[in-house]
């Protein structure tokens, strides 16, 4: 496993998040640790925001880099300015990396806490990808007949198309725009997700899913043009989507 070290300066949020994060993204490919330059305590809003997102905090606690610079790791990666010069020159290290994400405990947004583990939340989904064989491979590797074949079936063809349109949708949006049940949607999605169409994500009580950042560029063609040329066919689904009432709302996809 991939040894991983995340540094900021009270390691008191963004560094907790990223901890917690890829220990739920990454599965058993990394080993995960965080460290502060001047520890402090675990904000509560930081316990809070990833409880909420279903994640583990157990274990979780603030501790200081030089608990830790015994240890080598393959990624030292700062999640602010100060934490990187203070760290770059970490002993036996693979690869630094900088990141730079605004403090939630010095913000007065009452969902800075929120937005900030979404946004490392989709960093982290990238680095997984970059670093994780096995989904690289999974979606180089779908062939034409198994992308055509997901497209063939009516339910799973829309749903592409409108998450497509839409950026991301959930399962209630779904069912709402094409007028299914439940089970029908989640079967058809995790029909797509298992064939490397689509990616998840867990906000809350609700999962989004989106387009496979990593598919083919002729995929990625094939269903655009498809939907320049479906809006008859989408025409009902999308008047149902807009107009449902607690329609959730997505936090913003960090770029």
């Amino acid at each position: 496993m991939k040894k991983v070290l995340f540094v900021c300066t009270a390691n008191s949020a963004r560094s907790q998040m990223a901890e917690a994060l890829l220990r739920h993204l990454g599965g058993d490919q990394f080993r995960v640790f965080s460290a502060g330059t001047a520890p402090t305590e675990i904000d509560p809003r930081t316990l809070d925001a990833l409880e909420s997102f279903g994640l583990e905090t157990e274990g979780l606690q603030a501790k200081s880099v030089e608990s830790l610079q015994e240890k080598a790791f393959d990624y030292v990666i700062s999640l602010c300015d100060k934490a990187h010069q203070e760290c770059r020159f970490w002993p036996d290290s693979g690869v630094v990396i900088a990141w730079d994400f605004p403090d939630p405990v010095t913000s007065d947004d009452p969902k800075a806490f929120q937005r900030t583990l979404q946004e490392i939340s989709e960093r982290l989904r990238l680095f997984v990808l970059v670093n994780s064989k096995s989904i690289d491979t999974e979606v180089k590797n779908l062939q034409p007949v198994e992308f055509y074949k997901a497209l063939a079936d009516e339910t799973r063809l829309l749903s592409l198309l409108l998450i497509e349109r839409e950026g991301e949708l959930c399962v209630c949006e779904l069912m709402e725009a094409l007028a299914m049940p439940q089970t029908k949607i989640s079967r058809h999605l995790s029909q797509l997700r298992k064939a490397g169409l689509l990616l998840d994500r867990r906000q809350g009580q609700w999962v989004f899913y989106r387009m496979h950042p990593l598919l083919n560029d002729w995929m990625k063609q094939v269903l655009s043009s498809t939907l320049v040329h479906s809006a008859t066919l989408l025409q009902a689904p999308l008047s149902r989507l807009h107009s449902m009432e607690g329609r959730p709302q997505c936090l913003p996809v960090a770029e």
